[in-house]
């Protein structure tokens, strides 16, 4: 089956769309990648997303311009999709939506919210979508996150040692074998923040490091970044940017006089280094097989390199699965999942009671053909 899974990250730069022909054979899944293609998201919709997004106060009305926005948006990459990866022979589109609350309060997960009406999507390509990924899982008792998870156990099953696999967005999440899967803390949230109110939004990120190349950590300022109370939590445990943004920034550097912004972004970037090789040690992993937008910065993988010798760090890129299209493929087969009426889930990565079927099914243009029920779930992700 040709799916497209679609997904934009909690930096909501842009939208990917990653086109895959999956098949179950036995007790393995086969991912055969079609490609990818991003759209990002014209500069008002950013804008109103951004001004919409926690801790910034909105209205039921803006949610409810966003979610059609947002909806239209996702269909326009699924339409390109469709084209240029599938020849228009698409079959199912699994759509992420956009991430714009994580109701978490003491330790628990309350709720969810991703925004981009599958309607718009389906009505634009013809095919079905699965969307609305995580409240099932919350509803069971877990986290609702990383969701990633099942198919990183997939994929790694069989490797030797520890391996984990590290996904570096907006928030850092990892998975180990064991099931055991977390948000780390801030992967590019801070950062990404950062760079943009200390350039007065000139620039929307660090741009390859540069920026955190020139500085140099402040020690006193990651000292009190370190405190953060979420950091010592157990596992399962999800955050997001409801925590991590500008403000949160903006009140750790109370007190500490004008640090130039080369000086916080080195700081913030080694903040991210030491957080995730922290819950590396933790987990005591032999390999790291990192993806996401943070790999492209040559920095902050450097301090992390640094920051766990002797422990091999490579981009999934190395395994056959491209970084920048991961977590949209990962969606792709959630969604396929869902289809075959088979768990999307993890108890062990994501905390709940059970595991889950996910998601919700919107039909396409000519109704929901459902094929038969999987007579069992892969334990293995396989790439070809």
């Amino acid at each position: 089956m040709r799916v497209i899974g679609l997904m934009s990250g909690t930096s909501y730069d842009a939208i990917d769309a990653a086109a895959a022909e999956l098949t179950l054979d036995g007790d393995s899944l086969v991912l055969r990648p079609l490609g990818l293609v991003s759209e990002t998201y014209d500069d008002g919709l950013r804008d109103t997303l951004a001004a919409a997004l926690p801790p910034a106060p909105t209205s039921l009305a803006e949610v409810c311009r966003l979610d059609t926005l947002i909806g239209q948006a996702f269909a326009a990459a699924a339409v390109r999709a469709d084209r240029e990866l599938c020849d228009g022979q698409g079959e199912l589109v699994a759509s992420h939506g956009q991430t714009v609350y994580h109701w978490a309060q003491d330790g628990q997960v309350r709720g969810t919210l991703q925004l981009g009406q599958p309607a718009w999507i389906a009505e634009a390509t013809g095919l079905p979508v699965v969307a609305d990924f995580r409240p099932r899982d919350i509803a069971a008792g877990g986290q609702g996150a990383p969701l990633v998870s099942l198919v990183d156990l997939l994929w790694l099953r069989g490797r030797p040692g520890t391996p984990v696999a590290l996904n570096l967005g907006g928030i850092a999440n990892l998975t180990a074998p064991d099931g055991t899967a977390f948000d780390t803390g801030p992967a590019c949230a801070l950062l990404d923040a950062a760079t943009r109110g200390l350039s007065g939004g000139r620039l929307p990120y660090d741009v390859d490091g540069a920026l955190a190349a020139r500085g140099t950590v402040h020690e006193p300022l990651l000292q009190r970044l370190l405190a953060e109370p979420y950091y010592a939590l157990p596992a399962p445990k999800t955050t997001g940017k409801e925590l991590f943004h500008l403000g949160y920034l903006r009140d750790a550097l109370a007190g500490f006089g004008t640090l130039t912004a080369e000086d916080v972004i080195a700081t913030l970037t080694r903040l991210t280094a030491r957080t995730v090789a922290d819950a590396v040690r933790a987990v005591r992993a032999t390999e790291v097989i990192a993806s996401g937008g943070g790999t492209r910065n040559p920095v902050l993988m450097a301090m992390l390199g640094a920051e766990l010798p002797g422990v091999a760090l490579c981009t999934s890129d190395a395994l056959g699965l491209p970084s920048d299209a991961k977590e949209a493929y990962a969606f792709a087969v959630l969604g396929f999942l869902t289809l075959l009426g088979l768990a999307g889930t993890d108890p062990a990565s994501t905390g709940a009671r059970h595991p889950s079927v996910l998601g919700s099914i919107t039909p396409g243009r000519d109704g929901l053909r459902v094929p038969p029920r999987a007579d069992r779930a892969p334990v293995r992700l396989v790439l070809k």
